[in-house]
């Protein structure tokens, strides 16, 4: 099936605040479902590369990549910014980080560690904070912190969905 590229989606972010258990619950899983997708698999199938895009490893190092965004993004929701930091649009990091020469136990340690610390501080979160709304830079529309764990939920699934393409094909 024909995926939408991830800068191209469009969203609609109109969750109650009761939801924001929810959606935590979503991003809190994800090192375990990535886990659960590429455990036991050869080095040769994590690092593959089909039509130059990201192999299965580099897709969960771009994951870790953007836990700092998600930090920073954290922050700055508390501190009542107007305005979030933007992304890397083109990716940087993760083209330069040599994924694929690492080990993909370092890769999943080190995401699960950094996302149970964004999930922790989400945890403790006030109500007021939960409906707090910043700017989004790329997508030019305000967005409360609850549609932002959204916003990464989406994210995570994107690629953990891009994962099971690439193990299909493999």
């Amino acid at each position: 099936m024909e995926r939408l590229i991830w800068i191209e989606r469009k969203f609609a972010f109109d969750l109650p605040d009761w939801m924001f258990p929810n959606v935590v619950e979503r991003i809190r899983g994800t090192p375990s479902r990535l886990e659960d997708r590429v455990r036991n698999l050869s080095r040769e199938i994590l690092t593959r590369k089909e039509n130059e895009k990201w192999s299965v490893q580099e897709q969960a190092g771009h994951l870790l990549d953007l836990e700092n965004l998600n930090l920073l993004r954290m922050d700055e929701y508390e501190a009542g910014r107007n305005e979030l930091t933007p992304a890397d649009i083109h990716n940087r990091k993760t083209h330069e980080a040599g994924y694929n020469e690492k080990s993909i136990d370092s890769i999943l340690r080190a995401f699960r560690a950094t996302r149970l610390t964004f999930v922790k501080r989400l945890d403790s979160v006030s109500p007021e904070l939960v409906g707090r709304s910043a700017l989004h830079p790329r997508l030019k529309t305000p967005m409360r912190l609850i549609d932002y764990v959204y916003f990464i939920a989406e994210h995570d699934d994107h690629h953990l969905a891009r994962i099971s393409d690439l193990l299909r094909m493999l």
